[in-house]
């Protein structure tokens, strides 16, 4: 916090932040280094999450596109809003 005011990223609960990209492109990378990008449609408290129109990333290069993906939370390494 500078001068009273909150910086980007600053003092946001992470459920929060996850339930307000609902229905947003995001980024999913995997503990595997595998990257999923798509459209989130919903996450638990777990960070399970299904992602649509999906494309999978491996290298940086296309691998295959999806049209519905389901991700085991444990397998997250992070997620971020495109």
């Amino acid at each position: 916090m500078e001068n009273g005011n909150l910086n980007q990223g600053e003092g946001k609960d992470p459920s929060a932040f996850l339930s307000e990209i609902i229905g947003n492109a995001v980024t999913v990378k995997l503990n595997s280094g595998v990257v999923y990008r798509g459209e989130l449609q919903s996450i638990d408290g777990y960070m399970n999450l299904a992602l649509e129109k999906c494309e999978e990333y491996v290298d940086g290069v296309k691998k295959r596109s999806y049209g519905d993906a389901f991700v085991r939370g444990n397998n997250v390494m992070y997620i971020s809003a495109d």
